[in-house]
């Protein structure tokens, strides 16, 4: 058995080497401290009511180092978005396994074949895709309805909306100044295929 602190900083660790090898030179920029100061002023600045992932990671030691920095503090706001994500699937009647198939659904891709739930036994997720066809969400083609649709905009609206203050805490010019920082990291992660 691992250790949580062993098994966190081991997460910590493979995050920040991953990054550093895909980020190359730009993982000693400047703008990864910058955007690492930043992102870790709203992490830790936001409120932690109601969100208990982003509570359990606000109690976790805040790296010196900027990449690990980066990554705690980007990890901050995974987490308090996360749990109003959550929020928002609960406002809307949606349960776990609901979850990702609603997600699936709304991506193009059939329930089975979703990673997160393909695994379940057949009835059971064919238990939960009833449900839900009964609910008015999915059709009988197998795809969600207009009433589906509406509801994974509602849940990501609501999503953006309880995420947006963590960032309150940053000044406009420090908002600008992360998104520009952020942009050339971005773009060479996602060019590394890492979503």
């Amino acid at each position: 058995m691992v250790a949580p602190e062993a098994a966190n900083a081991a997460r910590e660790q493979g995050s920040v080497a991953a990054q550093r090898r895909i980020l190359g030179d730009l993982a000693d920029s400047p703008g990864v401290a910058r955007a690492a100061d930043l992102v870790t002023k709203a992490g830790t600045s936001a409120r932690t009511e109601g969100r208990a992932l982003h509570a359990a990671v606000r109690t976790l030691p805040v790296p010196t180092e900027p990449v690990a920095r980066l990554w705690h503090g980007a990890n901050l706001l995974r987490e308090h978005r996360g749990d109003g994500h959550v929020a928002a699937l609960l406002t809307e009647g949606i349960g776990g396994t609901e979850a990702h198939v609603l997600h699936a659904l709304s991506e193009g891709m059939p329930a089975e074949k979703f990673g997160r739930v393909g695994h379940l036994p057949k009835a059971q997720l064919t238990a939960v895709v009833d449900g839900m066809r009964a609910r008015g969400l999915i059709g009988a083609d197998g795809w969600l309805t207009a009433a589906g649709r509406q509801t994974k905009e509602r849940v990501e609206s609501l999503t953006d909306e309880l995420a947006a203050p963590a960032y309150d805490v940053l000044e406009p010019d420090e908002l600008d100044q992360l998104v520009e920082d952020l942009e050339p990291l971005t773009a060479v992660l996602v060019a590394a295929g890492s979503q």
